[in-house]
């Protein structure tokens, strides 16, 4: 078995392990899902019955999650799941909106459907977050923090003005992103992007740089490597930066292939494969053997007591916080 057959396999088996150990997508019993029972009844109803006017008058689907623990999962990860397998929003709109709350890891985040990333945009989803939210939820009024952060995201939807209480603190610093705003819109600190970067960027960097370098089975890992590209960069780059970086990719790779293709030393690696079955490509060695993989995805919708999500979808837009 050669090395490039090793990491391949290696970094499956580390992707299939964080999707074993990621927290399992709950039921959807409702507008409110109080899986953590952090919310009273009366909070449930009155915050169920908001959204659901505001859903008859504007088609935005407005949901609320609590858990007790997302088992290591990254609250970005675990929402954009959430939200894709329920299929908040319209189909032919995207314009739904999670938001999940996770008091025992005391994180929170607000996904919004790629339909309303323009009404709701990364900053204000942002300004709920630490001005409306946080700072109930520190004194431990869930119901409170809560309620005030769906009806912020109620108002600003359905076309209020923002609140000149929110803009106080660091939310006031905002207004002049400095170079790094676009880093931080994801939830996570610099220092944290930084090695997840490095990571993911290390290990898909490493199998495009050995597929653009390898004859014939350098194809199948342009394909192989399309889904990883697609989703793997939204972490550190967010949705619109990883977008850039996938199509950057998807023209990159074949263009470097066509342009080594006359290369000495890449028309030799090719012959050797033709000749003797092996090529040796900067310390790997390939072999002209057949190469194959087969996948299969599904989504299991879900729906509680006569609600359901209406087949939107969302791209990782949203903001998340902590308190």
């Amino acid at each position: 078995m050669n090395k490039a057959v090793i990491f391949l396999i290696l970094f499956e088996l580390i992707s299939i392990n964080a999707v074993t150990l990621a927290a399992d997508v709950p039921y959807l019993t409702g507008r409110v899902t109080d899986n953590a029972q952090i919310l009273s009844d009366s909070a449930i109803k009155s915050m169920s019955e908001s959204l659901r006017e505001h859903e008859l008058k504007t088609t935005n689907q407005v949901v609320v999650l609590t858990i007790a623990s997302l088992e290591g999962e990254s609250i970005e990860d675990f929402a954009n799941k959430v939200f894709n397998e329920w299929k908040l929003g319209q189909k032919d709109k995207d314009n739904g909106i999670l938001v999940v709350v996770v008091p025992a890891e005391r994180r929170m985040r607000i996904e919004v459907g790629y339909g309303l990333e323009g009404t709701l945009p990364d900053l204000a989803a942002g300004r709920i977050i630490r001005n409306i939210m946080a700072p109930r939820f520190r004194e431990g009024n869930f119901d409170g923090g809560i309620t005030e952060g769906v009806r912020s995201v109620i108002n600003i939807l359905e076309g209020s003005e923002i609140q000149d209480t929110w803009i106080t603190g660091d939310a006031a610093e905002e207004s002049e992103p400095s170079a790094f705003a676009g880093l931080e819109s994801s939830g996570l600190s610099l220092t944290e992007k930084i090695l997840f970067g490095a990571f993911i960027f290390g290990i898909i960097g490493l199998f495009t740089i050995i597929g653009i370098l390898t004859p014939g089975f350098g194809w199948f890992m342009y394909l192989f490597l399309i889904p990883f590209w697609a989703t793997f960069p939204i972490v550190v780059l967010g949705t619109k930066g990883a977008l850039v970086c996938f199509i950057t990719y998807l023209i990159i790779y074949p263009a470097a292939k066509l342009y080594l293709k006359s290369s000495p030393w890449y028309k030799k690696a090719k012959d050797d494969l033709k000749t003797t079955g092996k090529a040796s490509v900067g310390g790997f060695v390939f072999s002209s053997g057949g190469s194959g993989g087969s996948w299969s995805s599904g989504s299991s919708g879900s729906s509680g007591r006569g609600f359901s999500g209406g087949g939107g979808s969302s791209g990782g837009g949203g903001a998340s916080g902590s308190w």
